[in-house]
């Protein structure tokens, strides 16, 4: 009997070990199979994670449709009328576009009227418009300098002056590039994306050879002697501002000091927010993730820093102070949301994250137009009890630690004090989202020209990067803006109203008005530099 016992409990023992696995083995599964529909809806489904605003139903509260700013409507009689459909369209063509004339007129011969044979007159004009592209062309710009001497000292002194006519200095020494030609093929490899072996093809179809590796010594030694001063005297500017945002993405250097070509370098971001005037977008290349880096590039700035999650900038100096990103939380119910079934989507907790996040992201546009201060006093009002439910209903969720959902809720509760900030000052961002807006021109280039040779390419690359995406976050068309850079800066000590990189900076009164881009009148926002008094 005793013996028969013990059986027993062997077989007890044995089926609760087997159950346990096989309920670890299902915890796996659900796992990867949330991971295997997360991993399609990346691939093959839609990159947008907006939700239906419908969803916001089960939150109706009276508070979030109230908006500071609308005035109360008026009473009025309204009366059926029709109006006939117009097509939309945002093409639009700026005013002081150069405009050819083509008139087509009858040969004098055939001015004669079919039916009477009398002369013909002009009764009237039809114009057609059309838009003309003319394609780029190369012309060979040469310089000749004109040398003068005095005919009466060559005869009668024994020193005789020679003086020659001013000539503007080259963008690079020795070379045959011109301004025009660096800034074209910058603004093609850094704005348009088409690498320098696309480039090189497109040289040679207009019959020109000019190979990637002349054209990649251009770049390098035009950012080394020019651009790389601006570059510092806009980080000088940078860092004066009070609130900044950061971010990083991944870089391959092929050639880099004892590393592999495989591993992972790091391009890390900088830039000014919304409350600055004329903004700044600066670029950086290190070889790693390490937080010295953000340390060290910031040392001159004290303020509120916009970051994602990394644990890096958590550990930066006293003097900044982190400020999270709603959008990630976010991000990490929508993947939670998007890793379910569809028929379990309603109403689950991750629906319910995300719900939360909108209703905040809701009053943000709500408080839009208002004042700082305005914006900080709503917020203490309405976002920050929002914010406080959702904590307390986080902290009352338990799903498992790795799955999706328990990822965003370990997220949450870790970002908590870093997200919360925001509620500080009006000026600050509920996400990090202008920054991943403007690292995102970095990371469509990365997808086309795939790496960096050298160091060095990349340094230039981080430069190149910031000149053109900080003249387009200031209206400068960046063509014109790098041209006017490379004609002016080496020809700054002939007395020129250029005396200082500081006047190349984007937001310079020294800047002319023809670098900027034109803007048609209604969607004017802001004030060029030269229209303020």
């Amino acid at each position: 009997m005793k013996k028969q016992n013990i059986q027993t409990e062997k077989f007890i023992e044995i089926i609760e070990e087997k159950d346990r696995k096989i309920a670890e083995l299902e915890q796996q599964l659900q796992l990867l199979i949330s991971q295997i529909r997360l991993s399609k809806k990346n691939q093959f489904g839609s990159s947008s994670e907006q939700t239906d605003h419908k969803q916001l139903s089960m939150f109706n509260e009276a508070e979030l449709n109230h908006s500071p700013e609308t005035p109360e409507p008026k009473l009025s009689e309204v009366k059926a009328h029709y109006r006939k459909r117009t097509r939309l369209t945002t093409d639009k063509l700026p005013k002081d576009i150069p405009v050819e004339i083509i008139e087509h007129e009858l040969d004098e011969k055939d001015c004669i009227c079919p039916d009477c044979g009398n002369e013909l007159h002009k009764m009237g004009k039809e114009t057609r418009e059309e838009l003309k592209i003319i394609p780029a062309k190369a012309v060979i710009a040469r310089h000749i300098r004109n040398i003068y001497s005095c005919r009466d000292c060559e005869l009668h002194n024994d020193h005789v002056p020679i003086i020659k006519a001013e000539m503007p200095a080259p963008v690079i020494k020795g070379g045959f590039a011109s301004p025009e030609t660096v800034a074209h093929i910058a603004v093609q490899k850094f704005t348009m994306a088409s690498p320098l072996y696309r480039q090189e093809k497109e040289w040679k179809q207009n019959g020109i050879l000019l190979s990637r590796q002349t054209m990649s010594n251009w770049l390098i030694k035009a950012c080394e002697t020019w651009l790389e001063p601006i570059y510092e005297e806009m980080k000088v500017k940078l860092c004066e501002h009070e609130i900044l945002h950061a971010d990083e993405t991944v870089v391959q250097v092929l050639k880099e000091p004892e590393k592999t070509p495989q591993s992972k370098s790091y391009m890390w971001h900088y830039r000014t927010s919304g409350e600055a005037k004329n903004q700044i977008v600066l670029y950086e290349y290190q070889p790693n993730r390490r937080y010295v880096h953000p340390e060290r590039f910031l040392k001159n700035f004290k303020g509120y820093l916009h970051a994602d999650g990394y644990d890096g900038y958590h550990k930066l100096s006293g003097r900044i102070t982190v400020v999270g990103c709603m959008a990630h939380l976010r991000r990490k119910f929508f993947d939670a949301l998007k890793a379910l079934p569809k028929n379990k989507q309603s109403g689950s907790s991750a629906e319910k994250g995300v719900e939360y996040c909108d209703r905040l992201f809701l009053l943000e546009r709500q408080f839009s137009s208002l004042s700082y201060d305005k914006r900080c006093l709503e917020r203490g009002r309405l976002s920050k009890p929002l914010l406080n439910e959702f904590y307390i209903w986080v902290e009352g969720l338990s799903p498992l630690p790795k799955s999706l959902l328990g990822k965003a809720v370990y997220y949450a509760k870790s970002q908590r004090k870093y997200i919360e900030r925001y509620l500080l000052d009006g000026r600050l961002e509920i996400s990090n989202n202008r920054a991943e807006r403007s690292i995102k021109t970095f990371v469509i280039g990365r997808k086309n020209w795939l790496f960096s040779n050298t160091t060095n390419g990349a340094k230039a690359s981080a430069i190149y990067y910031s000149l053109v995406v900080s003249a387009i976050e200031n209206g400068l068309n960046p063509f014109e803006y790098l041209a006017w850079i490379f004609t002016n800066a080496p020809n700054m000590d002939k007395g020129g109203y250029v005396d200082s990189f500081k006047d190349f900076i984007p937001g310079s009164k020294a800047i002319p008005k023809q670098l900027f881009t034109p803007i048609p009148e209604q969607k004017k926002k802001a004030t060029h530099p030269w229209e303020e008094d």
